[in-house]
């Protein structure tokens, strides 16, 4: 089973000193293209003005904008799953998994990262970024740019895999599943929820990891605490889980 998770704007700084290469990440043969976009980012950061640097980092924290300007070109490469914070991240706590679990999340796990692309959990050429969820960079959209490239070898890559697509919306625009799949809305009080979204979307991925799930079936039979299923949604392709909040 593969799980599509998101991103997290924010990131843990450090790292081992190592530059990006084809091997940093998942599908070395497609390395051209994030070499392409990662180009693009920093010739625009080099030449946009100080309030396009503020909305491309979605901040207006003068210290915060400096700090990535300064560090465009740093080399420090992070595990991917290790570079990201937030609340999922805090909620999977990534760290006190066992060693069997980690390695399910390395090799399990796409992580749709808005600037370099799917990259797999375990991959470690992840350097500290920002890029603020939906910029673009001048008039150059990058989910429309890898969507075009790399859905080919996705479909590929994920064709004999059961899918639980665990992604927020806004990262579907990078890859669309062609294949029957499982996807999961957490609901409060009948209402679809977002902050607590991100923090079961982290629970449920680190119970998965703990019991080794790897079959639409054994997903089924997983018993999440805090979580109960409500009701079952199919249309086309798509398995809608509602997952109550108990």
């Amino acid at each position: 089973m593969k799980i599509l998770f998101s991103p997290s704007e924010a990131k843990f700084k450090g790292g081992e000193e190592s530059p990006i290469n084809k091997n940093s990440f998942i599908f070395p043969e497609l390395f051209s293209f994030r070499e392409e976009v990662l180009n693009k980012y920093k010739q625009y950061i080099s030449s946009a003005t100080n309030e396009q640097r503020a909305k491309l980092f979605g901040t207006k924290k003068q210290e915060v904008i400096d700090y990535y300007v300064d560090n465009i070109t740093q080399n420090e490469l992070m595990k991917v799953i290790q570079r990201y914070d937030g609340v999922a991240y805090d909620y999977l706590s990534y760290g006190s998994l066992s060693e069997s679990s980690q390695k399910y999340i390395d090799t399990n796990v796409l992580i749709f990262s808005n600037l370099f692309g799917v990259v797999l959990a375990g991959d470690v050429g992840l350097p500290d970024y920002k890029l603020k969820q939906g910029e673009k960079l001048g008039s150059f959209a990058l989910e429309s740019f890898y969507k075009n490239l790399f859905s080919d070898t996705l479909d590929n890559y994920l064709e004999d895999e059961d899918i639980l697509d665990l992604r927020a919306g806004y990262y579907e625009k990078f890859y669309t599943i062609k294949k029957p799949y499982v996807t999961m809305k957490f609901i409060k009080d009948g209402k679809v929820v977002s902050h607590w979204a991100k923090a079961y979307r982290g629970i449920v991925l680190k119970i998965m990891a703990e019991k080794n799930v790897d079959t639409f079936d054994e997903l089924m039979s997983l018993e999440i605490e805090g979580l109960k299923l409500k009701e079952i949604h199919e249309k086309k392709n798509i398995k809608t889980l509602l997952m109550e909040i108990v």
